[in-house]
């Protein structure tokens, strides 16, 4: 805000001397210090004598000026010239404009407005910092004269021309003081530009390395799997004594082999699912389901995992959810890894499942808490570090692979939501998943239809032997539908479209050769995938005519765990995404 203002004029040499002198005593009449006061002197000298060179002259308006941190003082050079070509350039530096550089340097601000042709005018402006010791009044009277002090004598002239000729040299040093900082600047640039380099080096040099573990962790994983399944399925057999009785040591002994290579599997499938997500080749299927589907199918599958009979496990009613727009498959592979490990981790009292939905960040929580022993404060971060186990009073008992919390929070990251657990010492642990009603917008969505829903076709004559087939495969794999003949079971499979198809082949009206073959030959039909189950022989030359089956199974040698890894293999659903122990 401007409080007084006078004006003179600026038509020569001699006027560029008075206003020099009016200028440094209305800073010391206001309050500016002597460097200040030296300042301003230079700064209206080097915009008069370009308004003079330039413009022909002009005028030189002083302004008191009441700002919100004090006083302060606005000088405008006006002349009527023809204006600054490329002010933009002067401004920047280039050209021959040092006299304006030079002023903005020493006041607080420079402003510039210049029509070419039209005159220019520049505004000086500096800020006291505290109120000014002379009032508007005093302001007007004191320099409102029109001529503000005399014209100094001689020796005042030779005075000044001394102090504008220090004040230039000052403000070369300065200059040079200012180039030197750049050209250490760009030094800086250099080495700033030179480590930027070396460390996208380093990081490229870091994904290269991830990517290469991830590469190994997959093929070993795979390389793992033939023989242990191989291992988990001969072992079956010894121990159903289809090749003759085990004495009691033995019995014990394969029970060790299987145990061992069932830790193994599970040790193999943690490491394939990790690696996936590094690699970031963890495909997310985001399909409707309802939480109580999801968790009445967990109810079926983890129950038989309930060992202890001092232990409870329930699951709270989740009917008032609503429908979850997700990865089924994922949400479920984290709430069995949880519930499991509650199961383990808890010697005597309840494991309880508990879904909710918060309205206010439109998001679904599963919570399973359990009455174990509980981890201590300064051991939760360190559980969900890979490869970590915490030492507890059940080690002896309880073994594991330190790889399930990590991958349940990551794969909790992978579908937007997230894996947090609150637990004490003794008391017990609550591990929460809270996932998004709906797919986060930055998720790569893959729409699952409905097809992943469709049922396992069991074609077989004998009831027993389907009845055998339902209890193995349990809930977890969905429905189950059945055909008692091969007529009737390939009407089925083209009306049905089932994801799997169990056959046996001694059927009556088309027996299995006869059905594979239809299968084969139907477009519709032709990609769903066979498992036989039969009680036969098959030689080399029957075998040739199940060229479509993909896998061959006999009866006496069914059990659920081979069956659930056909399924998972075959047909993979959400929620049986792997073999289950």
């Amino acid at each position: 805000m401007i409080l007084a203002a006078v004006r003179m004029p600026a038509a020569d040499g001699e006027d560029l001397v008075r206003l020099r002198q009016a200028g440094r005593d209305i800073a010391r009449a206001i309050g500016f210090d002597a460097p200040d006061q030296t300042r301003i002197a230079t700064a209206l000298s080097e915009i008069v004598r370009n308004a003079l060179s330039h413009g022909g002259g002009g005028t030189v308006e002083f302004a008191l000026l009441e700002l919100e941190d004090g006083g302060g003082l606005s000088i405008e050079v006006c002349d009527e010239g023809p204006g600054i070509v490329g002010l933009e350039g002067v401004l920047a530096g280039a050209g021959s404009g040092q006299g304006i550089l030079s002023a903005r340097r020493l006041m607080d601000s420079l402003d510039i407005r210049s029509n070419s042709p039209g005159g220019t005018s520049v505004v000086l402006t500096k800020r006291l910092g505290r109120p000014a010791r002379i009032s508007a009044d005093e302001f007007v009277r004191a320099f409102g004269r029109g001529g503000g002090s005399p014209v100094p004598d001689g020796d005042k002239v030779v005075a000044l021309a001394r102090e504008l000729s220090g004040a230039r040299a000052a403000l070369s040093a300065r200059d040079a003081e200012v180039a030197a900082l750049a050209a250490e600047l760009e030094n800086t640039n250099r080495g700033v530009v030179a480590l930027y380099a070396e460390l996208e080096d380093q990081a490229h040099a870091l994904r290269q390395a991830s990517e290469m573990k991830s590469h190994f962790l997959s093929n070993m994983s795979h390389e793992f799997r033939t023989p242990l399944n191989s291992m988990l399925a001969i072992s079956r057999i010894l121990l159903d004594r289809l090749d003759g009785e085990l004495t009691t040591e033995q019995e014990r002994q394969v029970g060790y082999i299987r145990s061992s290579a069932l830790s193994l599997t599970e040790l193999v499938n943690d490491l394939l699912d990790i690696a996936k997500v590094e690699a970031g080749k963890a495909e997310l299927r985001f399909k409707y389901f309802a939480a109580a589907d999801l968790i009445g199918t967990l109810r079926g599958v983890l129950k038989p995992l309930q060992s202890n009979p001092r232990v409870e496990l329930l699951f709270e009613d989740s009917s008032d959810i609503p429908i979850i727009h997700s990865d089924e498959g994922k949400v479920s592979q984290v709430l069995r890894n949880l519930i499991s490990n509650a199961l383990k981790y808890t010697d005597g009292g309840t494991v309880r499942v508990t879904t909710t939905y918060d309205d206010g960040l439109d998001s679904v929580q599963f919570s399973v808490t359990d009455t174990g022993i509980g981890i201590k404060p300064e051991d939760i971060d360190r559980i969900f570090q890979e490869f970590v186990q915490i030492e507890n009073p059940l080690q002896a008992r309880v073994r594991g692979t330190g790889l399930g919390l990590p991958l349940s929070r990551r794969l909790a990251g992978l579908i937007g939501g997230n894996l947090d657990v609150a637990s004490q010492p003794g008391v017990g642990s609550t591990f929460t998943l809270t996932i998004p009603l709906r797919p986060p917008s930055s998720a790569t969505v893959t729409e699952t239809p409905d097809m992943d829903r469709r049922p396992i076709l069991l074609i077989d004559d004998e009831e027993t032997s389907r009845y055998v087939l339902r209890q193995f495969l349990g809930p977890a794999v969905g429905e189950v539908i059945e055909a008692t003949d091969g007529e009737q079971g390939l009407e089925r499979a083209q009306m049905e479209r089932p994801r799997l198809i169990f056959l046996d082949l001694n059927l009556p009206r088309l027996n299995g050769v006869q059905v594979i073959r239809h299968l084969a030959d139907d477009p519709q039909t032709a990609g769903i995938p066979v498992v036989v189950v039969t009680s036969s022989l098959i030689d080399d030359s029957s075998r040739a005519g199940l060229g479509h089956a993909r896998a061959i199974l006999s009866k006496a040698e069914l059990d659920r765990e081979r069956l659930l890894a056909l399924v998972a293999e075959l047909s993979p659903v959400d929620g049986m995404d792997r073999p289950l122990p």
